[in-house]
């Protein structure tokens, strides 16, 4: 079995908790209480989507381990 590596992005929500998105995978949206539930939540889509993806005979993404993910602050 091959092994993928994908960048997750988690973004704090104002109600609490935690929404992810997975950049290489636009399909995947999930969501955590905490960071590790939003970690588990986001592995678990990865697989799920994964899955699907290669039971359909469709393309698996390429691990996206070059990705460079910082924050910029824009004085307005």
């Amino acid at each position: 079995m091959i092994e993928r590596s994908y960048t997750v992005v988690l973004e704090p929500e104002e109600e609490g908790g935690f929404s992810v998105s997975v950049p290489a995978i636009p399909e995947i949206a999930t969501q955590g209480e905490t960071l590790q539930e939003a970690f588990a939540s986001a592995r678990e889509a990865i697989a799920l989507v994964l899955a699907d993806r290669r039971e359909r005979r469709e393309e698996i993404p390429a691990s996206d381990t070059g990705a460079v993910v910082d924050r910029i602050a824009v004085a307005v």
